[in-house]
């Protein structure tokens, strides 16, 4: 079972980038490049416990639809979604959000099963993981220039 791990240094409060990495909104603009968008559950604004989305998206030329549900939250310091139906057989997300002296700590855990047996873990090996990881490097990369953007204006006005 394939774990992934990104921390990232924010320059943003901790609860600016808590609440950009659970907004709809952002997720989407974050993976344009899937031609991800909610289609059902919470489709805008801000997913909160309990709630689900289901993401119509693109991946490897198939489009798919993944839904998760936000299974844990303590704001503004960590949730976790899980996937509920889908293309992986398991999945689960944990987001943490430490603050520090020059602003956030933000931790993503990914942990996943693939289908298909040994054809999904063969997957995970030649390509899967570093696919995911890369997806999930650039929508935390848009979070943080999101959030520091913000800051920048905050500061300039």
């Amino acid at each position: 079972m394939p774990t992934i791990r990104i921390e990232l240094l924010i320059n943003a409060p901790v609860e600016t980038v808590f609440d950009l990495a659970r907004s709809i909104d952002i997720h989407a603009k974050s993976t344009a490049q899937t031609k991800e968008r909610p289609v059902a559950g919470r489709t805008s604004g801000l997913i909160e416990l309990g709630e689900t989305v289901t993401w119509e998206a693109v991946h490897f030329g198939i489009k798919q639809k993944l839904t998760a549900k936000i299974t844990e939250m303590e704001r503004p310091h960590r949730f976790v979604d899980e996937q509920v139906g889908g293309a992986f057989k398991h999945f689960r997300h944990t987001h943490e959000f430490t603050a520090v002296h020059n602003g956030t700590r933000m931790i993503d855990i990914f942990t996943y099963t693939s289908p298909l047996g040994v054809l999904g873990r063969l997957a995970d090996q030649w390509f899967l993981e570093a696919y995911m990881h890369n997806f999930l490097l650039q929508r935390n990369m848009y979070i943080k220039t999101v959030a520091e953007e913000a800051m920048r204006k905050g500061l300039d006005s």
